[in-house]
């Protein structure tokens, strides 16, 4: 089981005041570890995530984690979160670790993408 608490972002869509419209987005950032690594991992948070409308990213850091940045509707990121932390078929979570993100790293998003691996994250 795990707690993340969501940060609500509001965005505004729209160039005109009457047909402008108010949508709420969250921002998450995620982080796993155990055999989450050369077992497409990667690949299956990025189709899920796709399927569920949301933006961001995943990418391996080091040799056992796993990041995402999740970008969306909230019940949409909610759910992606269970995914992500019951992780597929072939993959071990160990640990899973989410937090709300600030809406300016949230970023300027557009699809979700797998990201190069890096050594070590801020």
């Amino acid at each position: 089981m795990f707690l993340c608490r969501v940060r609500e972002v509001l965005l505004f869509m729209g160039s005109q005041g009457a047909s402008s419209s108010i949508g709420r987005v969250v921002a998450r950032r995620v982080m796993v570890s155990g055999h989450v690594q050369g077992v497409g991992f990667r690949r299956f948070v990025q189709m899920k995530a796709m399927g569920m409308g949301l933006r961001g990213f995943v990418r391996n850091v080091g040799l056992q984690s796993v990041e995402a940045l999740l970008v969306g509707e909230p019940r949409a990121v909610e759910e992606m979160c269970q995914v992500i932390a019951h992780g597929h078929p072939w993959a071990r979570v160990d640990r899973f670790e989410c937090w709300d993100v600030p809406a300016e790293q949230a970023g300027p998003w557009e699809g979700f993408r797998v990201l190069p691996t890096v050594e070590e994250v801020d």
